[in-house]
């Protein structure tokens, strides 16, 4: 009963929240306050981004690392992963890998400073899930953060998307 009265109490307002619904916006509900509405997921918020299209989601002082939607768009289908060992030990902007694709190759780059604890193996079977999952299944690998500090210095997802457009 309770459900069915929040959302009649939705739906009161949803003509008005409607076109404020495509981009980050401050919606009031009776009620209940300031909710905040946003167009991209809860897993990209948290991402970080290097200028070379890698990211970085951070999870205690372990990061995980992928590339970028932008990235695997422009790479095409990834038919290989070459990815380094358990215990490589990594630097900012240190080459640890490289992806090849039916039309091209790319090098992959580490965001951060760190040890690599975690290979994503599911790569080796199936490298389609940089394409179809990057932010997700797709990940290449996890590794310590030496330096938290670092984060600092990469993009958040609204600073990656205005350097993409810059690029286009």
């Amino acid at each position: 009963m309770a459900m069915c009265a929040a959302l009649r109490r939705f739906s009161s307002n949803f003509p008005a929240v409607l076109p404020l619904l495509s981009g980050p916006a401050r919606v009031s509900l009776r009620h209940t306050g300031w909710r905040a509405f946003s167009a991209s997921s809860r897993l990209e918020e948290a991402l970080r981004f290097t200028d070379k299209h890698e990211w970085v989601r951070v999870e205690g002082d372990i990061g995980t690392v992928g590339i970028s939607n932008f990235a695997q768009e422009a790479l095409g289908d990834v038919v290989y992963c070459g990815l380094p060992e358990v215990g490589t030990k990594l630097q900012p902007m240190e080459e640890f890998g490289a992806l090849e694709s039916v039309k091209a190759a790319s090098e992959l780059y580490s965001p951060l400073t760190g040890e690599v604890t975690e290979v994503n193996t599911e790569l080796t079977q199936n490298p389609g899930l940089v394409n179809s999952s990057c932010y997700e299944r797709g990940w290449l690998i996890k590794m310590t953060i030496e330096n938290p500090g670092e984060l600092e210095a990469l993009m958040d997802e609204t600073a990656y998307e205005k350097y993409v457009k810059s690029l286009e």
